[in-house]
């Protein structure tokens, strides 16, 4: 990762350099100035990213999902459904504490043979969930780890689990009982999968009919509905 002056990290997001200029100066936006300069490190514009893709504001996600293009350059985008299969979704995961649901995602992940070193990614998303956790007021939580752990993956994967009742799986007490394994291969794609699982789960409908579900094929069955269903609506608005 490297520094970006203002020039372009406006380029990046596809915004104007006096926009990032305003963003930045108040506070909305991290970054510091070098020798009277602003700059911005990659890493941290990423992590700002995440953040603001984490909060369950539908609104906000439609703005923040304009930036993302850009930001993905030339990434394919491949369906959520392609992503999560059957082999990697479990119903009634017998997990009752964070760390158990954490080891109980990546040996999940670990079945799609794209994924190698179940203990590596969990110590990884352990330490993402010690920063912030993942878990939402809808009962859902979006598992991933702080930066791609590319040496021990093929592809990007994403794990899914519905455990029977909720579990608290944060500091707060949030009761979760949807769980996601984001296992992204790079910034850029991890950031367009979080964005759109987001507005996924933004549909209720969708998360009661996931609870309601008894095998892994329903669940997913379910899923690729809500991407189709979401996918036409984006269409339908340009």
């Amino acid at each position: 990762m490297e520094d970006l002056d203002l020039a372009r990290l406006a380029d990046y997001l596809h915004l104007t350099p006096d926009q990032v200029r305003k963003m930045v100066e108040r506070g909305r936006l991290p970054g510091r100035k070098v020798g009277g300069q602003w700059r911005f490190n990659e890493a941290e514009i990423h992590h700002w990213l995440e953040e603001r893709i984490g909060v369950s504001d539908v609104e906000g996600l439609h703005r923040v999902q304009r930036v993302l293009n850009r930001a993905a350059g030339e990434t394919v985008d491949r369906p959520i459904h392609e992503l999560c299969t059957v082999e990697t979704i479990a119903v009634g995961l017998p997990a009752r504490t964070r760390g158990s649901v954490i080891r109980s995602m990546c040996e999940l992940a670990a079945k799609s043979g794209l994924m190698w070193d179940a203990p590596a990614m969990a110590e990884a998303v352990k330490v993402r969930e010690q920063m912030h956790p993942t878990a939402l007021d809808c009962g859902v939580a979006l598992l991933h780890p702080r930066r791609p752990q590319t040496s021990i993956l093929a592809d990007s994967v994403i794990a899914m689990a519905v455990c029977p009742s909720a579990i608290p799986f944060s500091d707060t007490g949030q009761l979760t009982d949807i769980f996601f394994l984001i296992c992204s291969y790079d910034d850029a794609v991890h950031l367009r999968i979080l964005a759109k699982l987001s507005r996924m789960i933004a549909d209720s409908e969708m998360l009661a009919r996931i609870r309601e579900s008894q095998t892994p094929e329903e669940v997913w069955e379910h899923l690729r509905g809500s991407e189709d269903s979401l996918d036409s609506a984006v269409s339908d608005q340009r």
